[in-house]
């Protein structure tokens, strides 16, 4: 082969490298970007699916010391949360300000509660992922053991 032609194939070489190198790399980066969405999106369906709950419960209260107790009582059942402990006392404190702002949203007249209710459970998650280094969301992971298929 002549030099001209083994140069020319060495340059269609590289171009074939940089163009799967770029292909691999746009994939590595997608997979990622997939992997966080689906993690955003599980997070919002778990803070509808407690909220919800919560706030049809702190709703539900006469008043405010009702709502708090009505709030955390909510939060404890659905993480399932039966015993006391130091790091749950703390979470059922800061998560009472959220508890308070359903409240307060629920006494308010103008139609834009849900903003206070919205910064106030920001805060507690930014609260949460600070102190305890991963999302609160986190908590309602629930690890399901795969059992052995019985045949009969």
């Amino acid at each position: 082969m002549s030099a001209v032609v083994t140069a020319l194939l060495a340059e269609f070489e590289s171009a074939a490298r940089e163009a799967q190198e770029a292909e691999a790399a746009l994939r590595k980066q997608m997979v990622a970007e997939v992997a966080r969405l689906e993690r955003q999106r599980a997070f919002a369906y778990r803070r509808l699916n407690l909220m919800r709950p919560v706030t049809e419960a702190v709703a539900a209260a006469a008043n405010e010391e009702a709502a708090l107790a009505n709030g955390l009582a909510t939060l404890r059942a659905e993480l399932g949360w039966d015993s006391e402990s130091e790091t749950r006392s703390e979470t059922l404190a800061r998560f009472a300000d959220v508890v308070r702002a359903i409240f307060a949203s629920c006494a308010e007249t103008e139609e834009a509660p849900a903003a206070e209710v919205s910064r106030a459970l920001a805060a507690f998650e930014s609260w949460y992922a600070a102190r305890y280094q991963r999302p609160f969301w986190t908590l309602f992971e629930q690890y399901i053991p795969e059992l052995p298929l019985v045949e009969r």
